[in-house]
């Protein structure tokens, strides 16, 4: 079994709240689209298509979504209203499944790859520092060796929280203070890694510059001093955004893979939003595996990334 273990009860509860208010937006809104209707016809997946937009589900994914429907719509000739929830849900895991995002049920750290070194970006205000802490609180939690560095210094708070979160959690942070070089930050911090035998290194990088060429050579040259001590890190690239954002989460994944190559997304904040679907959209215009989401404010509120669980919180009536 992966170091995280399997999808509990506990965290099943978690989504399911942390995406109410997205599933309460769009169950109010099919609802009243199918009411007194018996079958799937053109008038409700027009309706459907209007649900899925407004919930940030993006034009392009929410064509293909529908698409798929009238073909099963005109492949099994009729169609109920009560098997819509079933078919959409069926639709968008095979979506899902087809941008490599994975199940991730299970998830371990390869062996030849340790310390595994993560380097994560992100604007500010996303929740990128926070989501770092919770991210350690995983890893710890599974027993694995942490360390943190704190590579954000153009921003004091950024610094400074990350190392409260270390002291929270319990593990190292390398930290040289603010207006200092992001990458010693990061070259001391795997070095610590590799004295200490951590498992994980993970390190926090500025969330805005005043260019994208800043960004980019910046990323770059944080990265070539990593590959000092570990030649092919980072392992991966992890991009934080706000899912409370909608459209503007679709902005940001754009601007940053235009300057790095973004191996993995962390979609935050989805608790206090109706607009879960973004995590559909990104997930199917990027072709960027999504592989934690924030339900919440608690620790342990970061989670991986489960499809047919995610999907089926989303899109099914409390």
């Amino acid at each position: 079994m992966g170091i995280f273990g399997f999808f509990s009860k506990e965290k099943k509860e978690s989504l399911d709240q942390g995406l109410q208010k997205s599933s309460e937006n769009i169950f109010s809104k099919l609802s009243k689209a199918v009411v007194g209707k018996s079958k799937v016809d053109e008038e409700i997946l027009d309706e459907l298509e209007e649900i899925l937009i407004t919930s940030d589900v993006g034009v392009d994914t929410t064509i293909k979504v529908i698409r798929r429907i009238e073909e099963r719509v005109a492949k099994d000739k009729y169609v109920t209203t009560d098997e819509l929830d079933k078919i959409l849900k069926e639709e968008i895991i095979g979506l899902l499944e087809e941008n490599n995002t994975q199940d991730l049920l299970d998830f371990d750290i390869p062996e030849d790859k340790k310390p595994y070194v993560i380097m994560v970006v992100g604007v500010n205000g996303v929740g990128k520092t926070t989501t770092i802490g919770k991210l350690a609180n995983l890893f710890k939690s599974a027993g694995k060796n942490v360390v943190l560095g704190a590579a954000d210094t153009f921003r004091a708070a950024a610094v400074d929280q990350l190392i409260l979160w270390g002291e929270r959690v319990g593990v190292p942070v390398i930290s040289h203070g603010m207006n200092t070089d992001p990458a010693s930050v990061a070259f001391d911090a795997v070095k610590k890694g590799i004295e200490s035998k951590a498992d994980v290194v993970i390190i926090d990088t500025a969330g805005r510059l005043h260019t994208k060429v800043n960004l980019m050579n910046e990323l770059g040259k944080i990265k070539r001093v990593m590959q000092k001590f570990v030649a092919d890190a980072p392992h991966e690239i992890l991009l934080v955004l706000d899912g409370s954002t909608g459209q503007n989460a679709f902005i940001q994944a754009k601007e940053f893979t235009k300057v790095t190559e973004i191996t993995s997304l962390a979609i935050t904040k989805l608790d206090g939003t109706a607009k879960g679907g973004v995590v559909i959209g990104i997930s199917d215009q990027f072709k960027i595996p999504v592989k934690y989401i924030g339900v919440g404010e608690k620790m342990t509120d970061l989670q991986l990334f489960n499809r047919k669980e995610f999907v089926d919180s989303l899109f099914t009536k409390k």
